[in-house]
């Protein structure tokens, strides 16, 4: 580890606490956005011991991934001039786990800070992107007729507030209009006091907001109406989030059990499914596919994950809960550093789960971004 990144790194350490013996938990009543950095290590893939969460099984088969190495020793990236390894970036992000696949090819698998390849890692906003799935799910299963409807119909509590026009797009597409603060390092933003709220909570504190703008003109983040898509998708398929999500992507694809933090005893639509690496890539790859199972069985509308990537009015870079990049990829994103990027049509899927010093930073990103960039050359010049 060298240099600016180094550095920064150190300086966000230097206000954490020392090592934590025995790999003690952190307490549930600290948010892990507040956990020092030795609690983020050992929480993120100890999170469903801290936090109450629901299962979500895996059946007795998976999309088959079949290892084929390639040497990444000299690969290299560079940002303000100076150069960087994989190794570099490996120590300074606090990576635990990165998996790179082309197809169902296993061309880079490494853990690190004690994690392996049955323990799972919390993915934050990458929930985000699975709920979306789920809702396309929904449709295809006839319980949402389209996202152009509007979700008071699935969520009469709302009539009358700031969601009053807005459509199952708009929420999507984090452009309802209504107003939202996404500071993670402030308390008493709204992220801050009601990011984990859920059911008829959430719903009284979002039907207090007011709106900014007409729906879907302006990009917002809000892990709020994230969690609120997934209260629109359990009215519409009156089932929990879990069950829907085991039914039809994680028992027909999926090789480990996963879990899914709940709170008011439902999911968070926004937040915190829980999986190994090589889950998360599946994730990806099963976006590939479109939606169908490698048994020809379709489980989300076709041309679904073509309009999920596809750039909303409001911000070119966002679509359906998904992050859109250069060449037609997209991602799905989480805080501290988790990521599954995905590029359809060189069939590749990068996945991490890291332990960032912080919850987002420019220079934490501009490494991942580089590292993404740099793997994907590195992987379509080996072809």
């Amino acid at each position: 580890m060298t240099g600016a990144l180094r550095l920064l790194a150190l300086a966000v350490l230097a206000f954490t606490q020392p090592s934590l013996a025995d790999e003690q938990l952190p307490e549930a009543a600290t948010s892990s956005l507040f956990w020092t950095q030795d609690e983020r290590i050992v929480g993120f893939r100890n999170f469903d011991a801290i936090y109450t969460t629901r299962p979500i099984d895996h059946g007795s088969e998976f999309f088959p991934l079949r290892p084929a190495p390639m040497d990444f020793s000299a690969l290299e990236y560079e940002i303000d001039g100076e150069t960087y390894t994989l190794e570099d970036h490996l120590e300074s992000l606090f990576v635990a786990g990165i998996f790179v696949a082309k197809g169902n090819q296993i061309l880079l698998e490494r853990y690190r800070l004690g994690h392996d390849e049955e323990s799972r890692w919390v993915s934050y906003s990458i929930a985000k992107s699975v709920t979306s799935m789920l809702i396309g799910a929904a449709i295809q299963d006839g319980y949402i007729e389209s996202v152009d409807e509007q979700v008071t119909a699935y969520l009469p509590r709302l009539k009358g507030t700031a969601y009053e026009g807005a459509t199952i797009r708009n929420l999507l597409q984090m452009a309802s209009g209504v107003g939202w603060n996404e500071d993670y390092t402030d308390a008493e933003s709204d992220v801050g006091k009601a990011g984990a709220a859920n059911g008829m909570v959430l719903a009284d504190y979002l039907a207090g907001l007011g709106r900014e703008a007409n729906p879907g003109l302006v990009f917002n983040y809000n892990t709020g109406e994230t969690n609120l898509v997934g209260s629109l998708l359990r009215a519409a398929i009156g089932n929990n989030a879990s069950s829907y999500l085991e039914a039809k992507i994680w028992r027909p694809f999926m090789e480990h059990p996963a879990t899914w933090s709940i709170t008011e005893n439902v999911e968070l639509g926004g937040c915190c499914i829980h999986a190994t690496l090589r889950d998360y890539a599946r994730i990806g790859l099963f976006t590939l596919s479109d939606g169908v199972h490698p048994n020809g069985t379709r489980i989300l509308p076709e041309d679904w994950m073509r309009d999920s990537t596809t750039p909303s009015g409001a911000y070119p870079g966002y679509g359906y809960l998904w992050w859109l990049r250069e060449g037609g990829a997209y991602a799905g994103i989480g805080i501290f550093g988790q990521l599954i990027w995905v590029h359809p049509k060189d069939q590749v899927v990068i996945v991490t789960h890291s332990a960032w010093p912080a919850a987002t930073g420019s220079q934490f990103s501009a490494h991942r971004w580089a590292l993404v960039e740099a793997l994907h050359a590195y992987v379509a010049g080996a072809d």
